[in-house]
């Protein structure tokens, strides 16, 4: 057990050392970053999925899948960790026991700057377009030029967005929007009005789609192509997209079981009334299911595909222009997702309309929890929890200049969105100090370039959860779990990264000894966070 608190101390209390094996001899890189929002770990072709997402596979297979890549569990976290390097407890973003602030309404210390911010001091100019969910607005935080999506809900009618943090008039019903392309439409303005105008420097795209996140709104087109593809129902979905996992390689183990008594993580009971008979809280047996709920669970999952099918077609025209504008090559890409499937299910904005078309503005449609489970496959849970179905997430990385030889490949490393801003610095050379901010915490991830390059790690440093009462620690393969209230469970992720033997009684020493270690980076953060919270009130 001695590596294991060694390696945890690590992440508490050691500065990260900047590997020296990988340099960058040519001009600087741009950096293309594409967020998706609740997106299952596989729904993409390339991870398993059924959905036709051809122009992510593409960069798949010309670039890096990770196995163990992981988020937070929730968008906001995963936000303010992505941009910042820290995890959101170290820096407010979420709360902590015993504190009362922290979360989305709380604000950054000084020192916890975003990358763009960081990027200016080598010259990068900043762009972003979509989902925020961050504090301060895009420009305060360093962004040279924004299209911020606000009405996370509207995805035909948004009322409240903006350009360059100045707000933009609603959008009609007739207008023709719908956010998905809006948001890639911006980026590409961003792109090209950077070439027209600043083609001497780099740039930083931060793309944050709001697909496929709830309500489930979708276009006429998009919808019709998926009609009838789920009506074999998700306990066969689920398998097939198993099968496909094992025979892409992906992962080894047993498909976790359906845990058919777990529903949404918040139970409202007055949105379930409004969607009507049809609709279920539970991932039952398909087969138990009436005629109608089968229906109307089958269109739900339509709904899903046709979406996430919209944002891979976007993405491929953003793609293709960094290709016109000879960028491609020389530009990092990486996707992910914020959080695993939603299980949620509840009813904002504009309200649900039983009687209108599903996926159209009148309606507001929920996943839950029974395609939750699918688009999770092969794992337990969903978002919000740090189980594996709440927190593993899809990462493709695409370099063709530095990462070439790689192509089609697998990293099984495990890593975290704590990782993005130490890897950005290393990629960039790091030349000026600046970059690491004046502050006297360190940030706890590391750099993935020498994983990406084929390196293997003996010790690979360990990752720590918390939300909503949900509990996680990852050391190697040993990862120690709790669900709000529930026992701490211990699984060797190396052979059962589905979460299904509990082996806590049987490994008591090393279930003692992450718990300790778990703690221990909990009570440093919490005391972070009185610190922060000290000075704000000043």
């Amino acid at each position: 057990m001695r590596f294991l608190r060694a390696a945890l101390i690590v992440i508490a209390a050691v500065s990260i050392q900047i590997q020296p094996a990988f340099c960058v001899d040519q001009d600087l890189p741009n950096i293309l970053i594409v967020l998706a929002d609740d997106l299952g770990f596989s729904d993409l072709g390339c991870y398993g999925g059924e959905i036709d997402t051809p122009n992510l596979d593409a960069l798949a297979a010309n670039g890096i899948r990770m196995t163990n890549f992981y988020n937070t569990g929730r968008c906001w976290p995963t936000r303010a960790s992505l941009l910042t390097g820290y995890y959101a407890q170290q820096i407010g973003r979420d709360r902590l026991p015993g504190i009362q602030r922290g979360g989305t309404r709380a604000k950054r210390p000084g020192w916890a700057k975003l990358l763009p911010e960081l990027l200016k001091h080598e010259g990068y100019r900043a762009y972003q377009s979509g989902k925020w969910h961050i504090d301060g607005t895009p420009l305060q935080g360093g962004f040279d030029q924004s299209y911020r999506t606000s009405d996370h809900g509207r995805f035909f009618t948004p009322k409240r967005h903006s350009l360059n943090d100045k707000p933009l008039p609603p959008v009609a019903a007739d207008a023709g929007y719908y956010a998905t392309t809006a948001i890639a439409e911006r980026t590409i303005e961003f792109l090209q009005d950077h070439t027209a105008n600043h083609s001497g420097k780099p740039f930083l795209s931060y793309v944050a789609f709001t697909a496929p996140h709830f309500p489930l709104h979708a276009l006429p087109s998009d919808i019709e192509k998926y009609k009838t593809r789920y009506d074999a129902g998700w306990d066969v979905i689920r398998q097939q997209r198993w099968d496909r996992i094992r025979k892409l390689g992906l992962l080894k183990g047993e498909l976790s079981q359906v845990e058919s008594e777990v529903g949404p993580p918040y139970h409202f009971a007055d949105a379930l009334k409004k969607f009507g008979p049809a609709e279920i809280n539970r991932p039952v047996p398909w087969n138990d299911l009436t005629d109608e709920q089968k229906q109307f669970q089958s269109d739900k999952m339509v709904l899903h595909a046709a979406m996430v099918h919209r944002m891979d077609i976007e993405i491929g025209r953003i793609i293709s222009e960094l290709r016109k504008l000879e960028q491609l090559d020389n530009t990092l890409v990486l996707f992910l997702s914020d959080n695993g499937a939603s299980a949620e299910m509840m009813v904002r904005d504009d309200g649900h309309d039983p009687a209108a078309t599903p996926g159209s503005a009148a309606t507001h449609l929920c996943l839950g929890p029974g395609w939750s489970t699918v688009c999770n496959t092969p794992f337990r849970r969903h978002k919000t929890w740090v189980h594996e179905g709440g927190i593993a997430t899809p990462m493709i990385v695409h370099w063709p200049d530095k990462l070439a030889e790689r192509k089609g490949s697998f990293c099984e490393s495990t890593a975290h969105v704590i990782d993005v801003v130490p890897t950005i610095f290393q990629m960039i050379g790091d030349r000026k100090k600046q970059l690491q901010s004046e502050n006297k915490h360190a940030r706890p991830g590391r750099s993935l370039l020498p994983l990406w390059q084929g390196e293997k790690i003996a010790n690979e440093p360990g990752y720590w959860w918390l939300h909503d009462g949900h509990r996680a620690i990852r050391q190697g393969k040993w990862k120690l779990v709790s669900a709000s209230n529930e026992p701490w469970a211990l699984y060797d992720l190396s052979t059962d990264r589905c979460e299904t033997k509990n082996l806590a009684e049987s490994n008591a020493d090393t279930t003692n000894s992450l718990k300790t270690s778990w703690q221990q980076l909990t009570d440093q953060f919490i005391e972070i966070a009185k610190e922060n919270f000290a000075k704000a009130k000043k």
